[in-house]
Parts: structure tokens; C-alpha cells; sequence
């Protein structure tokens, strides 16, 4: 155990302590004898008074609050026996006084002052050799953090100020949210709650709409997305009439802008085989097609088969179809192929993909060259073409060099061949016209359209949509009027001979058959690459029909 006397010394000791290869030893530094109590005048050979001071008065700022020895590490500690209290002995006392001045002090302690011990302290780091040039200590300073020249960049314009900095806050990212439509909901009002919208701006946004029906007129259940901005604003509202297609609107500076969406779906294919037992229709629709795709098959097979007189029990089928598949639902089906294998008929189709018409596999078009009616589906013909008619009113033989076909204004109406669009015009009698001259020299006349859809001198396709139905002119109600010409004499349509259809030959026989390969072996297997359905159902008798 050691005792010290003297605070400076105890200092000294502690931090010579620290260094092994330093010897214990003591660097005093004597006081003027008019140095101020707290401020001690320092006078050393190995540096400036003023430097002595400035590092004294920081050392000293930075000790004033005390470390506890428990804090300190094993081998920071020395035994040490502290004096608490210190007796005073004046420096000066005159000779007759002295002797009672000794008496009065000998008797009495004081605690050691708080300035004492940090001068103290000071004095015993600048006695350990911190504040002279020691070489052991230089040696031993060193940096462990590396420092790259993108951290110093940040402080080219001065330290960092914490105190002053904001605290930065992350950028607002909208998310896409789900409004399902509710019992009593308008989209007006909606809008206003939810969509942080103003009367005209939802105005704005009806008139922007291509059908604003799907804003209109909802049903409950019925859902859209939308996003809102940090102000709870509508940015941007998405609505999906079904699973491909629907609206994108999105709020900028001049209003709204509205955009179509089209979903693109993983096109599959899909086999299904089945047995004639009843009406051909309610067979395929028992092996699992769809209504639309039984409709697209008996429109494909109806060209070369009569279901009331061809079909029998026990024949059997197979169709492949190919369908967009988006979110388990089946779009846009296309039959792709059919084979047909009964008593009084066997027939294969393949769609050919670069005309979209089926032809057998040895390139023979299923398809007419000239179609006999102008439309697809089945309307009725209330008047035919008659050279004797008689006028309904005035009693007199009025010809009709025409075929009239009872029909909704705004049925499409299609170009029955190849050709080229000689007039579009519009007639007191005849109304809104549209004359085409096809390839293998027939003419075709449509009268009392309510819109032609195609120019003077437009090249049109066979099935290519050109005009809608309507009742314009002289007319008695909504119908189509429909003429062929050869040698640009009328005739009737529904007898005159037409173009025989025409065979695939040459590249475009070789391309097909190529094509036609796989969909063939597919149809034989019974395998393609999804899903495979077929089924044997008896289906009753009493459906005679289609």
C-alpha cells in the first residue's frame, strides 16, 4: 500500500502507472509565490506558458465530472490510501503568532476543495509527460478507422451540427387500394368520400370515360383499384370490364388522362372428344365446351355437314381449341381443329394461321371463294328477289332485283369476297349505299345503310366488316338490302352460282402442312400440352336440333 502526499503526486502516480517501460517518478512543478489559487503560474523549460495553459484548461473541462475507480480497467489501478481532508499551513505567519495559528489549523480539517482536485489533476497529466515532446507516447498513437474520400466530401463545408439537422422522412409511395361497389353506391358520391375528387372533376372524368356506363351503372360486387397521393387525392383509378380488358385513368395537370388496358393471357390448348348421342350441340356442350366455343365449332362444321340429315348416334368426335387463360379464366377460344369420324361422313379441319380459314389436311379450303350471305348469323329473308313483284300499294308490278333481309339498324354487314369499294354514296330511295366490285368480276350492292364503314377505293377481304344495317331511304323498317351483279345485271343472290373455293398450292400448301402437323398428332394422340377433357355422355333423344 502506498500513501501519498500531495494531490499532484497522487495524479502522477496513477498515470505513470499506466506506462510499464516509464519509471515512477515525479515531475514537480513549483507555484509563484503570488500565483492565484486557481489559476497556478506554470513555468517549464520543455514548453510555451500560454500552450501549458490552453491544454490545462481543457484537460481540466474535460475532468470535472469524477471517474470512478470501479469504472477503470484491471490494469489502470494502483493501491492507493487517499487523504480526504488536508491540513493548511500558512506560508507566511509572523513569529508571535505562530504558535497559535499552528494551534487553531492543527485542530482543524477541511474537505479538499473540487478546483483542487482538477488542478490536481492537471498537474499530475502534464507531470506523466502529455504535454512535453515524449517519444514512447508518439510511438504508441495511432487511427484504426478508415476514412474514404466520399465521407471527407461531406464535411468540405465544415463539420456536421446535429443538433441542426432534420430529421429526413421517406418518400411517399401510393399503393394500389380495392373499392367493391356497396348496396346504394353512385360513383359520384364515392368519388367525393373516397376519392378526394370535386363534383366537376368526377364530371370531367364521366365525359373522359370511353363507357362511362361501367362508372354508372354498377352492381354490387362489382371492384376497381385505385391510388391516392399524399393528400389523399385520386392519381390514378384502374376499372377492368372483364379479366383482359378495361381503363387506366390518371390525374395530371390538364384533367384526366385515360388509356385502354389490354391483359395478354397464356394462350393453352385444350382436347376434348366426344360421342353424338341426340342434337349434335348438346353432345359437344356435354364433353365441357363452352357455349361460344359449340357455337364456333357448328359454324366451322356447318359448311360441309347437315346435323338434321348427317349426324347419327354413336358418331364420334374430337376438337382442339386454344384459349387465353388469365387468372383461371378461358378467353377468346379458336377452335383449331376438328375431326369428325360418323356413319354418313368423315371430315378433318385445321385453321390455317395466316388466312384464319380451315382447310383439309391436303390444303382444300373449307371456305367458298364468294360467300352467299353478306353477315354472319341467321336473319330473316322477308323479301326475295322477284323480277314480277307486285306494288303493296299501287297494286303495279314493281320489280325487286334485290334480297331484303329483316335485320336490327347497326347489324354489321361483311364483304362476301375479295375486292375493292367502287362507290360509298348516299340516295333519296336507296339511302347510304356501298357499291364493291370483286376479284372474279361480280359486283355487290348494299342499300339502306344507317353507316358505311369502308372509303371509295378501299381493298376489302372476304368477311371484312364495310357497313351497318339500318333503315335509311325509302324504307319500311330496319332491314338490309342486298344485289349481286354478273355482267352488271342483277340476279338473285341465293341461286346464282358462286366462285368455287380455292386450294392452298405451292409455299403456302408447304407452310400449312407444316403447321397443320403437330395440331394433327395432337388429334390422334388424344395428348396436348395442358389439359386433356373427354366424355362419353349420353345426352337425351328429344333434341333433334343444332
Amino acid at each position: 500500500m502506498v500513501t501519498v502526499l500531495g494531490a499532484h503526486k497522487i495524479l502522477t502516480s496513477v498515470e505513470d502507472a499506466r506506462h510499464d517501460r516509464q519509471p515512477l517518478d515525479t515531475v514537480l512543478v513549483p507555484l509563484d509565490a503570488n500565483a492565484s489559487p486557481g489559476v497556478p503560474s506554470l513555468s517549464l523549460d520543455r514548453e510555451p506558458v500560454a500552450k501549458a495553459i490552453q491544454v490545462a484548461s481543457r484537460a481540466m473541462d474535460a475532468t470535472r465530472e469524477p471517474v470512478p475507480l470501479s469504472r477503470l480497467a484491471a490494469s489502470e489501478i494502483v493501491d492507493l490510501d487517499l487523504i480526504e481532508t488536508a491540513r493548511a499551513r500558512p506560508a507566511l505567519a509572523s513569529a508571535e503568532g505562530d504558535d497559535a495559528q499552528r494551534e487553531a489549523m492543527g485542530t482543524a480539517s477541511s474537505p479538499l476543495e473540487e478546483d483542487a482536485r482538477h488542478m490536481a489533476i492537471v498537474l499530475g497529466t502534464l507531470a506523466s509527460g502529455m504535454l512535453a515532446s515524449n517519444e514512447r507516447l508518439v510511438a504508441d498513437a495511432t487511427s484504426y478507422e478508415e476514412v474514404s474520400e466520399d465521407e471527407l466530401e461531406l464535411f468540405d463545408e465544415g463539420p456536421i451540427l446535429f443538433e441542426e439537422e432534420i430529421a429526413a422522412s421517406e418518400p411517399y409511395v401510393p399503393e394500389w387500394q380495392t373499392y367493391t361497389v356497396q348496396p346504394g353506391d353512385t360513383f359520384a358520391i364515392m368519388a367525393q368520400q373516397h376519392l378526394g375528387m370535386g363534383y366537376s372533376e368526377v364530371m370531367t372524368l364521366l365525359e373522359a370515360m370511353p363507357e362511362p356506363r361501367l362508372l354508372t351503372h354498377w352492381r354490387v360486387g362489382n371492384h376497381f383499384e385505385y391510388q391516392l397521393d399524399a393528400k389523399g387525392e385520386l392519381l390514378a383509378l384502374r376499372l377492368m370490364k372483364n379479366a383482359r380488358d378495361g381503363y387506366l385513368v390518371e390525374r395530371g395537370e390538364q384533367g384526366v388522362d385515360v388509356a385502354t388496358i389490354e391483359r395478354a393471357g397464356e394462350a393453352t390448348q385444350r382436347l376434348f372428344a366426344g360421342t353424338v348421342s341426340g342434337s349434335f350441340a348438346r353432345s359437344a356442350q356435354a364433353t365441357g365446351l363452352t357455349s361460344a366455343e359449340v357455337a364456333e365449332l357448328a359454324h366451322v362444321l356447318e359448311k360441309k355437314l347437315d346435323f338434321r340429315r348427317d349426324t347419327r348416334r354413336g358418331d364420334r368426335f374430337q376438337v382442339l381449341v386454344e384459349s387465353d387463360i388469365i387468372d383461371g379464366e378461358s378467353l377468346d377460344p379458336r377452335v383449331l381443329a376438328v375431326n369428325y369420324d360418323g356413319a354418313r361422313m368423315d371430315l378433318t379441319l385445321v385453321r390455317n394461321g395466316e388466312d384464319n380459314r380451315f382447310y383439309t389436311p391436303d390444303g382444300a379450303s373449307l371456305d367458298p371463294a364468294f360467300d352467299r350471305r353478306p353477315f354472319a348469323g341467321h336473319y330473316r329473308l322477308s323479301s326475295p328477289f322477284n323480277p314480277r313483284r307486285h306494288h303493296p300499294v299501287t297494286g303495279r308490278i314493281s320489280p325487286h332485283k334485290g334480297t331484303d333481309f329483316a335485320m336490327p339498324s347497326g347489324t354489321p354487314v361483311t364483304a362476301p369476297a375479295d375486292g375493292r369499294v367502287e362507290k360509298v354514296g348516299n340516295h333519296p330511295a336507296a339511302g347510304r349505299y356501298i357499291v364493291v366490285r370483286h376479284d372474279n368480276g361480280y359486283k355487290t350492292r348494299y342499300l339502306h345503310l344507317s353507316r358505311p364503314m369502308v372509303n371509295r377505293g378501299d381493298r376489302v377481304t372476304r368477311g371484312e366488316r364495310i357497313a351497318l344495317s339500318g333503315n335509311t331511304g325509302r324504307s319500311t323498317g330496319p332491314h338490309l338490302h342486298y344485289e349481286v351483279l354478273v355482267n352488271n345485271r342483277q340476279v338473285d343472290a341465293m341461286k346464282v352460282e358462286l366462285p368455287e373455293s380455292q386450294s392452298l398450292s405451292g409455299d403456302a400448301l408447304v407452310a400449312f402442312q407444316r403447321q397443320a402437323e403437330p395440331v394433327l398428332a395432337a388429334l390422334q394422340s388424344g395428348e396436348t400440352g395442358t389439359t386433356v377433357a373427354s366424355t362419353e355422355a349420353e345426352v337425351s333423344d328429344s333434341d333433334d336440333e343444332s
